[in-house]
């Protein structure tokens, strides 16, 4: 392995918060919402035993004062509110998410497509790249083929139960298929932009694709 590849496993770790997510209180009640454990025939992994990663540690968003700004590349953008996007209609996906560190867990995500999101603020058909901004000032992208293609959702549900703090209350980006550095949590902002763009890890050497079973970090000349 090369030296600065050893150093950016370092700086990773000592960098986020990692570890199990604790109980609290009664094993699988969050908001007096009892988590779903099984879905279509797949084992789910409970919350409590989901590990997690953040660069400044859990946030705390009020869903009343929340907004979801989405702009860049669109006809009309616009600040949605928590409700507004409960209300478009919803889908549930069970996917996996997995970590570049090697660890990772299976989860019932319900949320709403983000082809969905998009028609609704006419996304431009020049749009290439969408850059997803967290509220700790964490930020990563995606292209728009790989959202469209694979009916990419943001979930505001895990396991039926509402995302708690710890998961990415209010949003968490579903991105399957993806390392867990691409499931930004606490999304604020949603831009639209036709260049490409470099993320928190991104800069730091990860790969920009992200791709599973793909490399971890960029090939440098």
């Amino acid at each position: 392995m090369k030296p600065i590849h050893l150093l950016l496993i370092i700086s990773f770790a000592f960098t986020v918060f990692s570890g199990c997510v604790s109980d609290r209180g009664e094993k699988g009640v969050y908001d007096n919402q009892t988590e779903t454990l099984s879905y279509q025939g797949e084992q789910l992994t409970p919350i409590a035993q989901q590990r997690n990663n953040a660069i400044k540690g859990t946030q705390y968003i009020d869903r009343e004062n929340y907004r979801l700004q989405v702009d860049g590349l669109v006809e009309n953008p616009r600040d949605f509110t928590y409700e507004e996007i409960t209300g478009l209609p919803q889908t549930s996906k069970v996917v996996d998410l997995n970590c570049v560190e090697g660890w990772g867990f299976t989860a019932k995500w319900t949320g709403i497509r983000i082809a969905d999101l998009f028609e609704e603020v006419g996304a431009m058909e020049n749009t290439t790249t969408v850059i997803f901004y967290s509220s700790d000032g964490y930020s990563t992208s995606l292209d728009m083929d790989y959202l469209l293609e694979n009916d990419i959702i943001i979930a505001y549900k895990l396991n039926d139960v509402t995302l708690p703090p710890e998961r990415g209350l209010p949003l968490q980006l579903v991105a399957e298929g993806k390392y867990g550095y691409k499931w930004v949590k606490w999304i604020v902002r949603i831009e639209l932009s036709d260049s490409p763009y470099r993320g928190y890890w991104e800069e730091r050497g990860y790969n920009n694709i992200a791709d599973v079973g793909g490399p971890a970090f960029e090939t440098r000349g």
